[in-house]
């Protein structure tokens, strides 16, 4: 039949005619054969979906009018079910304004009747190439997604590297921190999980924990390693370091904004009276809270360099207890008690000192 019949059958060797007529559906039929088609017939819509659930057709060829299913609602069904296969209505010259509509509704294109072979022809090689452009188009966005993707990985893979390159270079000034924010990090998570929390928020939770105290790096080594009690002046210069890790975070973790509300607020007390924004509780974010918790408990049982010893496990949970309503969300601590219960944070593994 020439090689434009061959180019179209090779793309889509099968396609389903519906009709009700058998005389106008075999005419059709045998067009379509003689062009290289494998064909099946079906006499109205409902039987159309039946014969497309078993066997995958990219091409179906649809009469308009039927009983038990017409073609518009053939149409809506395939659109829905089967997106890849092309649709073409069949119509009679009355109808040409219906199929003309019926493309919004998704029909690649409509023949009218009587048939002519050429027509046919053209008809169909533009509904499959239409599909054919329209799945490459689907595809090709798959796989850019997916290389979006890759690309995003190994972005956040280098800034986490940025991270811990920040991380390293504060424990080289405060030995204390060597541990410290890891600690902190699991705590964190696991107190968020215990919360229920998804896992792209206790992901970023986790992440605000180990770089909660990056702002120690602007604190001066005097301060931060003085053995001894503090002055205040010296309390209120290490305590700037919050709002110092935000600025240098902030155009890092734009995309992790928990994570910067973590390093921010993590100072931040329930009753209102902590740093830097004294903000008092539900408007302390709930990632911070969580933070402050997993933070004070681990500064608790761990030596540091201006405060005596460090407390057991066991009396730390006490105090937490004790500050719960005034420095503790209540709830984080309920989550804390329930970690601690569940093993989640063994605290058998929880006594270290510098």
């Amino acid at each position: 039949m020439g090689t434009s019949s061959i180019s179209i059958a090779s793309v889509a060797s099968r396609c389903l005619v519906v009709d009700d007529e058998p005389r106008l559906r075999q005419v059709l039929v045998h067009l379509m054969q003689n062009d290289g088609f494998s064909c099946r017939e079906a006499s109205n819509g409902m039987e159309a979906l039946e014969m497309l659930q078993n066997e995958q057709v990219p091409l179906v060829l649809s009469d308009m009018r039927m009983p038990k299913m017409d073609g518009i609602e053939l149409l809506r069904q395939v659109r829905t079910r089967y997106p890849d296969t092309a649709l073409v209505m069949i119509t009679a010259v009355a109808d040409v304004e219906v199929a003309v509509s019926c493309l919004a509704l998704g029909a690649m294109d409509y023949l009218t009747k009587p048939f002519h072979l050429e027509e046919v022809r053209a008809r169909v090689s533009q509904a499959l190439e239409k599909r054919r452009l329209i799945i490459e188009n689907r595809d090709y966005q798959e796989r850019l997604e997916e290389r979006v993707a890759i690309q995003a990985r190994r972005l956040e893979e280098l800034f986490l590297a940025s991270v811990q390159s920040f991380a390293e270079a504060l424990e080289v000034k405060d030995p204390y921190t060597r541990g410290h924010s890891i600690r902190v990090s699991h705590f964190s998570a696991a107190i968020a999980r215990t919360m229920k929390m998804d896992t792209d928020v206790v992901r970023q939770i986790e992440l605000g924990g180990q770089v909660h105290d990056i702002g120690k790096i602007g604190v001066r080594e005097a301060v931060l390693n003085k053995p001894g009690k503090l002055t205040s002046e010296e309390y209120a210069h290490i305590m700037t370091h919050p709002l110092l890790g935000w600025r240098i975070l902030a155009p890092l973790l734009s995309d992790a904004p928990l994570a910067l509300n973590i390093v921010r607020s993590h100072h931040e007390r329930w009753d209102g009276r902590g740093v830097p924004d004294g903000f008092s509780r539900a408007a302390i974010p709930l990632e911070a809270r969580i933070a402050t918790v997993a933070d004070s408990y681990d500064a608790m049982t761990s030596g540091r360099p201006y405060r005596g010893a460090q407390l057991t496990p066991e009396e730390a949970i006490t105090e937490v207890r004790r500050c719960s309503g005034s420095q503790f969300d209540p709830d984080v601590v309920g989550a804390f008690i329930l970690a601690v219960e569940s093993g989640a944070i063994p605290i058998s593994t929880l006594s270290h000192s510098t």
